[in-house]
């Protein structure tokens, strides 16, 4: 399995990177520091909102997949996925990433 960074500090360098390059972006649950799972919530230019969940790659990398799909998503929709996936994981982290010109990269490939 490839090294990776601890959640923490993974969710700190996002939020500083949107910070430098004027996106808003906000934790809205603060998992386990260590190894707890990130969910990204990205709002585009309208109500809809895109839903990526970190997983890892066949490859033991990281990966990112679309739990609700690849279309945009009812901001409810996906409320209501992080809300359930607490039920699970409750170490998980959720992110959202005010992302207008649909400029954030991800730091992984996307499972299809």
């Amino acid at each position: 399995m490839a090294d990776r960074l601890k959640s923490g500090l993974w969710v700190r360098a996002q939020l500083r990177i949107c910070d430098r390059v004027g996106r808003p972006a906000a934790v809205l649950r603060h998992g386990d520091d260590d190894v707890g799972v990130i969910v990204l919530k990205l709002r585009g230019a309208g109500d809809l909102v895109r839903i990526y969940a970190q997983t890892t790659g066949s490859d033991g990398g990281l990966a990112w997949h679309r739990p609700l799909g690849a279309d945009p998503v009812p901001e409810a929709d996906a409320d209501a996925y992080i809300k359930r996936s607490l039920d699970f994981d409750p170490d998980m982290w959720a992110l959202e990433i005010l992302d207008r010109d649909c400029g954030f990269a991800l730091d992984g490939r996307v499972l299809d």
